[in-house]
């Protein structure tokens, strides 16, 4: 038997109805995928040192002499700090209210340490930092490429304090002569030596590539410039000869007068 004219629209209207709702809930599911990124890490010191100064050595004067000297000496850096350790923790499957449906415990992690002294990023925006960025801050930027108009060397080094000719500036310890693995952040790619790298020394008290690297990237609309640790996999032997997973080595003005330090923020982005 043929609809009436009100059963055909009730009919049509429930059509619509349901499309609705199934509208509504794809795009309620759809508002929570998003890509995978760091979280921020908890850290906990355990020791902070630095090099004690040498004791002097002598020479005696006597009146009429010249006398040539071979002068050796070491000063602690005005421009770095150093952190290193191990990463522990679990990849989770967790609600919004961190409700833990299931965890997997890492034994050796792998991943990233990142550091800032931004406590908020955008990690989906994240670029190579780029030493010969223009520094206009224009946008436009491509996540996962390198930055080409915000912070540069220049403004980098002279918010550190950091002179141009420094021996230990900015770009006098990071660049492409080290070849860093490849590795994501964010579900962003960034390919073998794509950014700007360096490798902290090792228990041969030297860089070798392969161990404890670490990239410079940027945050374009926090300009954010961050600190980047590709974690071992398995632990290597460090600078004083004990087991770690990371290394690295963050800006930090210590010239003239400045004694105030410069607040860091981590995060941790485990595989």
């Amino acid at each position: 038997m043929p609809l009436t004219d009100i059963e055909q629209g009730s009919a049509k209207a429930r059509r619509l109805l349901a499309a609705g709702l199934f509208a509504i809930i794809i795009l309620g599911l759809a508002s929570f995928v998003s890509a995978i990124q760091p979280f921020g890490a908890s850290v906990t010191e355990i020791r902070s040192e630095r090099a004690p100064a040498d004791a002097p050595t002598s020479d005696g004067a006597f009146a009429g002499n010249v006398t040539e000297l071979t002068i050796t000496g070491f000063s602690p850096t005005q421009a770095w700090q150093g952190y290193f350790g191990n990463v522990s923790g679990t990849i989770q499957l967790a609600d919004a209210n961190d409700n833990v449906m299931y965890n997997w415990s890492l034994a050796n992690p792998q991943g990233e340490v990142y550091a800032s002294t931004n406590s908020t990023i955008s990690w989906t925006n994240v670029q190579c930092f780029n030493f010969t960025a223009d520094g206009t801050f224009a946008g436009g930027e491509t996540p996962g490429a390198t930055n080409l108009h915000g912070t540069n060397l220049s403004v980098l080094e002279s918010s550190f304090g950091m002179r141009s000719d420094d021996v230990d500036g900015v770009n006098e310890t990071f660049g492409f002569t080290i070849s860093h693995d490849l590795f994501y952040t964010a579900n962003l790619q960034f390919s073998a030596g794509e950014c700007l790298a360096t490798a902290i020394y090792d228990s041969t008290g030297q860089s070798v590539s392969t161990n404890f690297q670490e990239v410079i990237l940027y945050e374009p609309t926090t300009s954010s410039v961050i600190w980047t640790s590709i974690l071992e996999e398995a632990s290597v032997l460090g600078f004083d000869g004990n087991d770690y997973d990371f290394e690295m080595i963050v800006p930090e003005d210590g010239h003239a007068t400045d004694t105030s330090t410069t607040t860091y923020y981590f995060f941790v982005e485990l595989e």
